[in-house]
């Protein structure tokens, strides 16, 4: 029955992006980050649904003729260019051609997406859809992991949806605590105030099932996360003893079985799984270096014929560390261009800060990159740890910010409308080559 349910509303979407093809963009984002069929229990987790959603979404941008124009800015050259690098790498590669393949696969169909987002990210509107979705997404596994940790007393681990990029524990905290500032901004900005309890709930919630993950990577990222949102956060007395009391609540409900985990990390030298961590993190670097225009292509560290090339005995795993991650498997022009895409966005959010602050009408803005900003210093500090450095939902954000750099520029050349822009959002100008937003979805 579940399965019947779940089919249906996924067909349902299919149909919808191809009468409104934001619809699709928005259909194919919940079912990347989500993954909703995975909670189901037979035929509906085996279908394509991401690809079915893409394609649906593709045909119908040509039905309903938008876009009109690709989006040119510097993030989306960037992520072309890193589709051509990783292309070079992945043929000159030489680990096991079947992993590399498949997941050259994977990053190319996430540019793609990436690319239409972009282009369809058009008036505020859009933008608050599509935050909508990623809190959803990954608020779904924090309500859910956060009640079930409650109810266990912290003893079980808080997993994510197996078989997919944040279905490993460490992976899922990260996640989370990418996720929590986006409900923020979502709470800051909602009118009804229940809307706004059930934002605060979610984000205690995904504040327990992080610490639930029993992950001591996801653990420095908290405290790390917890520190910026501070400093990002409004009323900084105030917000500052809510966010000290609620980690401090949370790790003192933790049972002491948690507590004899996380203690391990100031005694890392005698746990195999941090020092197995450091090893392959030197056979990334070396591999790297030996390897440094081109690398091994994906996948390289785990092969152990690849590894035991530069760190014989070192056991071939993954990463676990966005930054060597992408040094072994595309070189250092490979890492470069990465860095740069990850450098844009937090360019974007700078220059979306001081061109909103003064401007009451673009507040949304300014909080959004603010929020964005936290999640950024999340993803950054729980990825020195893990191997998240194709996730789209953390592109998906840059992406955000690309296009709300866009509107807030466009509404700085336009005092004399500032006011029906803060209701209304930004519409593109049809001398810009694009319909209003009010005909679109």
């Amino acid at each position: 029955m579940r399965d019947l349910a779940l089919a249906g509303v996924l067909v349902a979407l299919l149909a919808l992006a191809v009468a409104r093809p934001f619809v699709g963009v928005l259909a194919w984002s919940w079912i990347s980050f989500m993954n909703p069929h995975q909670e189901g229990w037979g035929f509906v987790q085996t279908l394509p649904w991401a690809m079915m959603a893409f394609l649906a979404t593709v045909f119908g941008c040509l039905v309903a003729r938008e876009p009109r124009r690709f989006p040119t800015s510097a993030l989306t050259i960037l992520f072309v260019v890193f589709a051509v690098w990783i292309t070079i790498t992945s043929l000159a590669g030489i680990g096991p051609p079947e992993p590399r393949w498949n997941m050259w696969d994977l990053v190319i169909k996430v540019i793609a997406g990436l690319l239409l987002t972009a282009a369809m990210l058009t008036d505020r509107h859009r933008i608050d859809a599509m935050v909508w979705m990623i809190a959803i997404s990954l608020g779904f596994y924090g309500v859910k992991g956060g009640i079930f940790t409650v109810m266990t007393g912290g003893v079980y681990i808080v997993l994510g949806p197996p078989g997919t990029m944040i279905g490993d524990r460490n992976h899922l905290a990260v996640a989370l605590l990418v996720g929590l500032p986006l409900m923020n901004y979502l709470r800051l900005q909602a009118r009804h105030r229940i809307v706004r309890i059930v934002l605060a709930f979610a984000m205690a919630t995904t504040l327990i099932a992080t610490v639930g993950s029993q992950s001591r990577g996801g653990l420095v990222a908290l405290i790390a996360t917890a520190g910026v949102f501070w400093l990002r956060s409004r009323g900084k007395i105030l917000s500052g003893i809510v966010v000290a009391a609620a980690v401090a609540g949370v790790i003192a409900f933790m049972p002491d079985s948690w507590v004899e985990r996380m203690n391990t990390i100031r005694e890392y030298q005698q746990d195999d799984s941090a020092m197995g961590r450091i090893n392959i993190w030197r056979a990334a670097l070396a591999l790297g270096l030996a390897r440094p225009l081109l690398g091994t292509g994906f996948w390289g560290t785990h092969s152990q014929s690849i590894v035991d090339m530069v760190a014989p005995g070192v056991k071939a795993r993954a990463t676990h560390s966005i930054w060597l991650e992408v040094i072994a498997d595309h070189g250092f022009p490979g890492f470069a261009i990465w860095l740069c895409i990850l450098g844009v966005g937090i360019w974007y959010s700078v220059r979306i800060v001081r061109l909103a602050k003064s401007r009451p009408e673009l507040r949304w803005a300014y909080d959004l990159s603010r929020m964005i900003q936290v999640s950024i210093v999340a993803y950054m500090t729980g990825g020195t740890f893990l191997s998240l450095s194709y996730w789209d939902q953390f592109w998906t954000l840059l992406v955000i910010l690309g296009a709300t750099l866009g509107l807030v520029r466009a509404t700085a050349g336009q005092p004399a409308r500032a006011g029906r822009v803060a209701a209304e959002g930004w519409r593109p100008q049809p001398a810009a080559g694009l319909r209003p937003a009010a005909n679109r979805a």
